[in-house]
């Protein structure tokens, strides 16, 4: 990871069929194309999804995949470092 390279752990919550049934994380890596998303865990049903994923890539362009998913009806949070790593 460089210096100008940023990352953050996050649980993504698909909380209905809607967003578990778009291609929403395609949509994020091509509105983001310079970001790197790693996929740690997921558990994706029909009706709900949950993803724990690292981002990685500008403030920005992290900053702005996060906003996007938020605004696709996507829950983003904070993943604390220990439960990852290992």
């Amino acid at each position: 990871m460089t210096e100008s390279e940023y990352s953050r752990r996050c649980w993504f919550t698909f909380p209905t069929r809607t967003q578990v049934e778009q291609p929403i994380i395609w949509q994020m890596s091509r509105k983001f194309p310079d970001m790197m998303f790693d996929i740690r865990q997921a558990s994706i049903q029909h009706e709900i999804g949950i993803m724990a994923v690292l981002l990685t890539g500008s403030e920005a362009d992290v900053n702005g995949a996060i906003a996007f998913l938020r605004s696709k009806g996507v829950t983003v949070e904070p993943i604390e470092k220990s439960v990852v790593e290992g």
